[in-house]
């Protein structure tokens, strides 16, 4: 096999590139009112976290003291569903902080 039939070795910025077509463009850099915006965000959400699972543990405290196994579950479903809903919400509010950034 000739050098000129070997296939040259693609980096991963380049095999992405060529996924995107190449329209690819580096991301805006943020202001620091935005990164602050998106810290804010991130405490905001954590606090939102830290709050539902300290009011969840009372209640399902609660459920296995009574021995009540399906009010666990329940609870710790439900739990599981309200963290993943207050993370998205975070996620969502940071990404349009990004999308405005790359106006």
């Amino acid at each position: 096999m000739s050098t000129s039939d070997e296939k040259e070795i693609k980096s991963a910025y380049d095999l992405a590139l060529e996924r995107l077509g190449g329209n690819a463009t580096a991301p805006q850099a943020l202001t620091p009112e935005q990164k602050e915006s998106l810290a804010a965000i991130d405490r905001e959400t954590g606090a939102k976290v830290a709050e539902r699972e300290i009011l969840a543990k009372s209640g399902i405290q609660a459920a296995l003291a009574s021995g009540d196994a399906e009010a666990v579950t329940k609870l710790r479903s439900e739990l599981a569903t309200d963290l993943r809903r207050i993370k998205d919400r975070g996620e969502e509010r940071k990404e349009e902080i990004r999308r405005a950034a790359g106006r």
